[in-house]
């Protein structure tokens, strides 16, 4: 079977950060060569940033609910807040090109929803660059153990998703924070 560089590109251009991964780096943290969450994924530029609608949103409680119930966990619900917490670190990565846990401005998941008002107990978070859609993308995170571990935390009570669309047009990114309140 043979793969392109591409394909290479996006079976690696999917990262899991697990709870207590979002240490202050810093705001404006270089990128980390160590990281192997941190690729750079489409040149810097313009983005298509899409705001979550209910049914993107109701897809990925109702994947990560299979996922959970398949682990005997409880099941979460979709959170608007967190939703948007996703939806804005997806549109910095897709204009920054880089599929990265640190923001241009936070350093993780619980920075972020911390700045729209929600008080985490816990935090963890799923990001992905590449072609992907929304079915694929959950199901990637739902084989994948890294994600899975995030998704199976449990703690986890709630959950927001967010996508953007990279400079070239193709690159869609994607980030999923799951939280529980405090």
């Amino acid at each position: 079977m043979r793969f392109s560089a591409l394909s290479v590109l996006m079976l690696l251009a999917v990262a899991a950060c697990a709870p207590g991964d979002s240490a202050d780096r810093g705001w404006m943290a270089p990128p980390d060569p160590n990281d192997p969450h941190d690729i750079q994924a489409t040149a810097p530029g313009q983005a298509v940033c899409h705001r979550t609608s209910a049914a993107d949103l109701a897809a990925g409680v109702a994947a990560t609910n299979s996922a959970r119930a398949r682990a005997g966990l409880p099941p979460v619900r979709g959170n608007t807040v967190l939703a948007r917490a996703a939806q804005q670190h997806a549109c910095d990565m897709a204009e920054r090109g880089r599929m990265a846990h640190v923001g241009r401005g936070t350093s993780g998941p619980s920075q972020r929803v911390k700045a729209l008002g929600y008080q985490p107990r816990i935090t963890a978070e799923n990001i992905a660059a590449g072609p992907f859609s929304l079915n694929r993308v959950l199901a990637e995170w739902n084989s994948s153990s890294g994600h899975l571990a995030n998704i199976n935390i449990p703690q986890m009570q709630e959950m927001g998703i967010g996508r953007a669309v990279g400079s070239d047009g193709k690159t869609v990114f994607w980030a999923a924070v799951y939280a529980a309140p405090k």
